[in-house]
């Protein structure tokens, strides 16, 4: 069996959802209920492959939202992560994806030195972050759409924004050695981590935000925000692709502007349709069938009986587990979102 960690992306959205589901009371709840909320088993899921593989799974909402970072509600925060993962592990499943902020949470507070929840000892190796994958769809994206945008890599320059994290960093290991991209532009906050990177994969211009988003044919978003950005389209090339990897999402979601096309990052599309409620609550366009390419992790480890924490810490993806992964995810069915 496989699983699902996620969360809400704001107080409004969790508001909004708990009226939805039928539960009025919780929809007037400031954050200080739901930073005592306990986990909760939402959804028994089942989803099958391309090839006819069939797999069962659970999805836990651990409660965790982002304005808990952002009030510096930290202990609440790590609370619901670890909360979740051992309501996961309670139900026996093999392997859950940590989605969202909550991979981000476990390696920035360093979560794995707590191993011990209550009177359960937390096994990671039945947890992956799902990060492999979402790298690798969020290349895949930029490979397929820049063309259909008119823009070729060959010739373009792609800033990274988050570029020195996980997903980030595997991103442009993957553009720096597979796509012949003409130039990155490598931003994020910690200089020492950029200057790292930069002399990795021996190639990038390390810059800020401002000064890289004008000169960027391709912008991938990745970076950990607790709220979106609001961006000038003025000052942006056109036509310039925009995969916000995100989530939430790091471009203010009312973003649009002729020859600027925004992307989804890291979505895919399932071949056949799931018959699940969450992705109805997250907004996504065809809910049956796209999905967090994080989440698809652990749908592909279970599918591949590889029950492990395919997706740990910081700056641990190799070129060779995204071609792994990526493998699987076309064998079973799934293909990036292409749709701006």
């Amino acid at each position: 069996m496989f699983g699902l960690i996620g969360h809400l992306t704001s107080l409004d959205h969790a508001q909004s959802v708990a009226r939805d589901l039928g539960y009025p009371e919780y929809g007037d709840q400031g954050l200080d209920f739901w930073c005592s909320a306990p986990p909760l088993v939402v959804e028994d899921i089942k989803v099958t492959s391309a090839t006819g593989q069939v797999i069962e799974g659970r999805y836990v909402e651990s409660c965790f939202l982002p304005e808990m970072l952002a009030t510096r509600r930290i202990k609440a925060a790590t609370r619901k992560i670890l909360n979740a993962m051992a309501q996961a592990q309670k139900l026996g499943i093999n392997i859950t994806a940590l989605g969202g902020f909550s991979s981000i949470i476990f390696e920035n507070f360093k979560l794995e030195q707590i191993r011990r929840v209550r009177n359960l000892e937390l096994d990671f190796r039945r947890f992956t972050t799902g990060n492999t994958h979402t790298a690798y769809i969020i290349c895949q994206q930029v490979e397929q759409a820049a063309p259909q945008h008119g823009i070729d890599l060959t010739q373009a320059t792609v800033a990274v924004c988050g570029a020195t994290g996980d997903i980030g960093s595997a991103v442009c290991r993957w553009l720096s050695h597979n796509t012949g991209v003409k130039d990155l532009l490598l931003v994020a906050r910690n200089r020492e981590r950029l200057d790292n990177l930069k002399d990795e994969i021996g190639m990038g211009k390390v810059m800020g935000l401002e000064e890289a988003l004008p000169l960027a044919d391709v912008v991938v978003w990745v970076a950990s925000m607790p709220k979106g950005i609001d961006i000038d389209p003025s000052t942006l090339k056109q036509p310039c692709l925009m995969v916000d990897g995100g989530y939430p999402k790091n471009i203010d979601s009312k973003f649009n502007h002729p020859g600027i096309h925004v992307l989804k990052g890291g979505i895919v599309e399932h071949s056949l349709d799931i018959d699940w409620r969450i992705m109805h609550i997250v907004a996504m366009d065809v809910p049956a069938r796209q999905l967090f390419a994080c989440f698809a992790e652990s749908m592909l480890l279970e599918f591949e009986k590889c029950h492990t924490n395919f997706s740990w810490g910081r700056n641990q993806i190799t070129l060779e587990k995204m071609e792994q992964i990526g493998a699987a995810s076309v064998k079973h069915g799934f293909r990036p979102l292409l749709i701006t």
